[in-house]
């Protein structure tokens, strides 16, 4: 079962990724990133409110509990992992092509592979290796295809901004087996929708300081340099980018709860997500240079079959 909500995550990640990409171009990257945070603060925000006040029961499927300090601090701490990684990879999408991005986000399993081996002692099977040797090599092909569009990995920032974020976003996966294992297995055994909740909480609570600091940079450096900047204009896809995220994480949540999941397996089929992201930048974005990037998305789709059959 675990499996099965680690499919569906990738799928709805995926349609995330596209949102994204449709709100930031030509669009300003941080009143977009603030509105998501606050938009995913407001879905639990009311859940929490209930839950306080005893109209949501202990025993519901949507109770999310007060928590004390202890799992508070942990849970302010992955919200600061998470934006740090939010944060690089919107600027990253917004100037990069879906067709690259989604493939480089594909590495992220292999960074929280490394952890889980070191730190939790998980082991892979042979499928399960397989499917991560398939990923390795996917991404070497696509440095290369990449040099195409004048994208070099070793000298390109925003290249260096998604590898931040994917790094990030590995330190995050760890920590999220560490907070939902049960203390009985050496985790913090916290409730998968205490951290979602309140992790979204400080997260609009941090953005906006830095929205708010980043701002007030930009008008101090206006007033001594005139500089043009890019306009923040709405659009509904960032409204779906809260949707998507939220359903995302909910079912990610669920499949890392289960005692038997394994985060490297977890965190590899999310990147699945690569598939919805692809199709949507070869067919409707029109990117080019398909045919190279459709063997790297091959290679992620035979890795995903054989995490599946691993699994």
């Amino acid at each position: 079962m675990w499996l099965t909500f680690a499919f569906l995550s990738a799928a709805l990640l995926g349609l995330y990724d596209v949102c994204k990409k449709r709100s930031l171009a030509g669009n300003a990257v941080l009143p977009v990133l603030w509105i998501n945070t606050l938009l995913c603060a407001g879905i639990f925000l009311p859940l929490i409110l209930l839950s306080a006040f005893g109209a949501l029961g202990a025993a519901g499927s949507l109770y999310i509990p007060l928590g004390d300090t202890h799992g508070h601090v942990l849970v302010a701490a992955k919200s600061v992992i998470v934006l740090s990684s939010w944060i690089c990879g919107y600027y990253a999408i917004k100037h990069l092509p879906l067709t690259i991005v989604g493939p480089i986000n594909a590495s992220r399993p292999v960074l929280v592979l490394v952890g889980a081996l070191l730190v939790y002692g998980e082991r892979l099977n042979a499928w399960q290796w397989a499917g991560v040797l398939l990923t390795i090599f996917s991404l070497f092909l696509l440095s290369r295809s990449s040099q195409r569009e004048g994208i070099r990995f070793t000298d390109n920032r925003w290249i260096g901004l998604l590898a931040s974020a994917a790094l990030l976003g590995a330190v995050s996966g760890l920590f999220d087996k560490y907070l939902m294992s049960p203390a009985t297995q050496g985790g913090a055994g916290l409730d998968k929708l205490f951290v979602q909740g309140w992790y979204n909480q400080y997260q609009a609570i941090m953005m906006g300081l830095v929205f708010l600091l980043m701002t007030w940079q930009q008008h101090r450096k206006q007033s001594q340099t005139p500089v043009q900047r890019t306009p923040f204009q709405w659009r509904w896809s960032i409204l779906l980018i809260s949707l998507f995220l939220t359903a995302a994480d909910l079912a990610y949540f669920y499949a890392l709860s289960q005692p038997e999941a394994l985060i490297a397996v977890v965190s590899m089929v999310r990147r699945g997500s690569v598939l919805v992201s692809f199709a949507f930048g070869a067919f409707v974005l029109h990117e080019s240079h398909l045919r190279a990037k459709a063997l790297d998305l091959l290679l992620v789709l035979l890795g995903m079959l054989c995490l599946y059959l691993g699994g």
